[in-house]
């Protein structure tokens, strides 16, 4: 392995640098990567493989490790992304989107193998830029309401970002390459409103590898069901438990089986488990019980849930069900590991991505944890190494007085409600700005 400058670019007009700069009116999206001298790393394992607790040491650049040739002698230029995918069976993608989306192709070479947006992250991307200015103005001036409006500027991303994974789709069977794009947060207690306005954006996107987000709120474990039976592919997010993940895989089934297609095979689906939000909400819980078996706990809760959510995976996608189903091309419904940032700074800032790599997974990770892992990661299965020590953690916070039920609700409250503030902080921004550009009168 040696270190590289930099990787190859496919657009000459981008450039890396060695740090993240301040977004700009027009933020770029992309992860610059820039090779530094080798350097030593304070961040290990401790003697749990569940627990990773000393402080790591925080890099402002990026280093990326490369094989020296192809085999025939050809330079090829690799990450820790490249290996993650071809030597453990995960596949890397990048929790971010904005303009311009071909800033996304320095990282398609790095290896990253998709893409997941939520509300929160359009909220960012279009009230801190100047770039959706001008399809925003057309779109007024013909006559769209601001959230008619909202939706074009959307979709418009999606499928310029599916036409960049649209080859590792193909290349993967429709595998991979996908792009998520999620539903009104508003739906989220509405069974027939999420069915509808998945099945418009499926609709209005129009692109074979794009992933239609519903959330796994109560309401809406029906209509994941219901959209898949439709022959729609679905990500299912704000996961928080192990038993509404249980609930999810059956509507996926469900959906499946009702579907009366006889080829399965284009009908895929990804269950977005989040990791990092748990610990700290859990984290919280400890503090205040505050013995030292409580405190002791702190920071092992998310990646013992997620390892227990694999062994789930593992069992309910097996058997005479699944096989029946497998006969006509059905894919399983990968686990996707997200909200993969590091939220204490205490803890090593590849904690939510290091102990969760596992064969037929997905890791959709922001800016920070993709630096990260590519800079120090390590790539090895670690995700069903010691499950047993995973069981022993779960049963732990029980006894010391943690409610997984309470938890697993109370995230999905908070999740659902970040998103509706984010939505509807966006379409207040766009009213301000089309009031700013005289668009729209008051």
């Amino acid at each position: 392995m040696a270190s590289i400058s930099k990787l190859s670019n496919p657009t000459p007009a981008s450039s890396f640098s060695s740090t993240f700069s301040p977004r700009t009116p027009q933020p770029k999206c992309l992860i610059r990567l820039l090779a530094t001298p080798a350097a030593t790393f304070n961040s290990k394992l401790s003697s749990s493989k569940l627990s990773v607790r000393t402080k790591p040491s925080l890099r402002g650049s990026l280093v990326v490790r490369c094989s020296q040739s192809d085999g025939n002698g050809n330079p090829v230029k690799r990450t820790y992304l490249h290996d993650l995918y071809e030597k453990e069976g995960q596949s890397p993608w990048y929790d971010n989107l904005c303009r311009p989306v071909t800033d996304l192709l320095p990282l398609i070479a790095s290896g990253v193998r998709g893409v997941t947006s939520n509300p929160a992250i359009f909220q960012k991307a279009i009230s801190t830029s100047n770039a959706y200015n001008d399809q925003f103005r057309e779109l007024v001036q013909s006559g769209k309401d601001i959230e008619s409006a909202y939706w074009e500027l959307v979709v418009k991303d999606i499928q310029d970002a599916c036409k960049l994974f649209e080859a590792i789709y193909d290349q993967t069977d429709a595998g991979d390459g996908y792009v998520s794009v999620e539903v009104s947060p508003r739906l989220a207690d509405d069974t027939q409103g999420t069915v509808d306005a998945a099945k418009w954006l499926h609709k209005v996107v129009a692109r074979p590898n794009v992933y239609i987000k519903i959330p796994a709120t109560a309401p809406c474990v029906p209509s994941i069901k219901e959209v898949i039976a439709n022959g729609i592919s679905v990500n299912v997010t704000l996961i928080f438990s192990l038993s509404r993940y249980e609930e999810v895989i059956d509507a996926y089934l469900d959906g499946l089986e009702a579907s009366g297609l006889s080829d399965l095979s284009r009908v895929t689906s990804v269950a977005s488990f989040f990791v990092s939000r748990v610990d700290t909400l859990i984290d919280k819980l400890l503090e205040k019980i505050g013995t030292p078996e409580a405190l002791d706990l702190r920071g092992k809760a998310a990646v013992a849930q997620a390892a227990l959510a694999y062994q789930l995976y593992q069992k309910k996608f097996s058997g005479p069900r699944w096989e029946a189903l497998v006969k006509k091309g059905a894919k399983k419904q990968r686990l996707l590991w997200a909200s993969t940032s590091v939220k204490n700074p205490a803890y090593p800032d590849t904690l939510y991505v290091a102990p969760l790599i596992g064969p037929d997974t997905v890791s959709t990770m922001p800016d920070q944890a993709l630096q990260a892992f590519v800079d120090h990661g390590t790539v090895s299965r670690t995700i069903d190494s010691n499950v047993s020590e995973a069981e022993g953690i779960y049963s732990a916070l029980e006894k010391v007085g943690i409610d997984w039920s309470y938890v697993g609700n109370q995230l999905e409250l908070e999740g659902v409600d970040s998103f509706k503030k984010s939505f509807d902080s966006l379409l207040d921004t766009l009213q301000e700005k089309a009031n700013s550009l005289k668009l729209v009168s008051m």
